[in-house]
């Protein structure tokens, strides 16, 4: 497994932008397809973005299409979550995760977690 810590929340009005990082420890993270979730308090955890080992491919849930941007610098063991025109509703708790597998948005799928970073947007 890999050690995964995000860093990069904060507090930020709506329109604005947020740049989340992700750090992970081991040998192995180029290895790994990525991806970000997100949890609001008192709903479910939900998929955000993910990035193919490689970094060559992404995909995205359709609340965010268009204004998050993920992607990775596998020489630095680290993956980004780019965040343009933040809203309210993206307000949550960010989580990394990594999986063996990519192209599924399962959370069940990602076998290591970081401690996740909070986002809160205002209005």
């Amino acid at each position: 497994q890999v050690q995964l810590v995000e860093s990069g929340g904060g507090l930020v009005q709506a329109g604005g932008s947020l740049r989340l990082s992700c750090a992970a420890s081991g040998r192995t993270f180029s290895s790994y397809a990525m991806g970000w979730f997100r949890q609001a308090p008192g709903k479910e955890r939900e998929f955000v973005a993910q990035v193919s080992a490689s970094g060559g491919s992404t995909y995205y849930a359709d609340s965010v299409k268009g204004r998050f941007a993920i992607y990775r610098d596998n020489a630095k063991n680290t993956v980004y979550l780019q965040m343009n025109n933040l809203e309210p509703e993206d307000t949550a708790v960010y989580y990394c995760a990594a999986g063996q597998r990519y192209g599924s948005s399962r959370s069940g799928n990602f076998g290591s977690w970081g401690q996740g970073t909070q986002v809160t947007v205002s209005s």
